[in-house]
C-alpha cells in the first residue's frame, strides 16, 4: 500500500506562507536541496493542490533551460518532467499523460490510488490540500522543514483539525548553514 508523504516548509510559529502566500522567508541551501532530491527520487507520484500545481508548472518544466540554472534546478526539473502528477482540482483540464486530475470525490480517488502498486506519493506544499486530507486521515507521514523565522501571520500549517492525530518522530535532521530542522513524523 502506498503512503502519502507531506513535505512542507513551516515557520517556527507554525505558518506555511505569509498572508498573501509569500514564501520568501524559506531558508534553502544546497545540502537541503540534495536531501530533498534523494527523497523525491524514490517516489513515482507527486500530489499537488491546483494552486501549487500551477506554480510548479510555471517554473519546473523549463527551469533547467535557463542560463543561470543551478544544480538543483537541473535535477528537480528533470524529476518533475518525468514524475506522474496527481492534481486535486475540479476545474483543471490537462492533456498531459503524466497529469491525472482527481476531480470530485477526492478521498475515494486517493484511497484507490493508495491501494495500487507503486512507491510513495509525495505532496509538496499545498496547505489547503493538507487541511482536507487531514480531515479524511489520508496523510501517512509529515516531513516538516522548520525554518528559523517568525512571520506572525499567514496560512497556518494545521487548521480546522477535527480529531487528534497521533504521530511518531522517525528522524530529525539539522541543516546548520540555513538553520532549518527537518522533523519526519509518521502517523501511528
Amino acid at each position: 500500500m502506498r503512503k502519502i508523504l507531506s513535505f512542507m516548509h513551516v515557520s517556527l510559529d507554525g505558518y506555511v506562507a505569509g498572508p498573501n502566500g509569500e514564501m520568501d522567508w524559506i531558508k534553502l541551501d544546497d545540502k537541503l536541496f540534495d536531501y530533498v532530491g534523494e527523497r523525491t527520487n524514490t517516489v513515482d507520484l507527486a500530489l499537488y493542490g491546483k494552486n501549487t500545481f500551477d506554480m510548479m508548472e510555471s517554473y519546473w518544466p523549463t527551469a533547467a533551460d535557463k542560463p543561470n540554472a543551478t544544480k538543483h534546478d537541473k535535477e528537480h526539473s528533470a524529476w518533475y518532467k518525468k514524475v506522474n502528477k496527481l492534481v486535486a482540482s475540479t476545474t483543471l483540464q490537462s492533456n498531459d499523460p503524466l497529469v491525472t486530475v482527481l476531480g470530485t470525490d477526492l478521498p475515494q480517488r486517493l484511497r484507490e490510488i493508495k491501494n495500487q502498486e507503486g512507491s510513495e506519493i509525495i505532496m509538496f506544499g499545498s496547505p489547503g490540500l493538507v487541511h482536507s486530507l487531514l480531515e479524511y486521515e489520508l496523510i501517512d507521514a509529515f516531513w516538516l522543514f522548520i525554518n528559523p523565522v517568525l512571520i506572525g501571520k499567514g496560512i497556518p500549517m494545521f487548521e480546522g483539525l477535527k480529531h487528534i492525530t497521533q504521530l511518531q518522530l522517525i528522524k530529525t535532521d539539522i541543516f546548520q548553514k540555513s538553520g532549518v530542522v527537518c522533523l519526519n513524523y509518521e502517523k501511528i
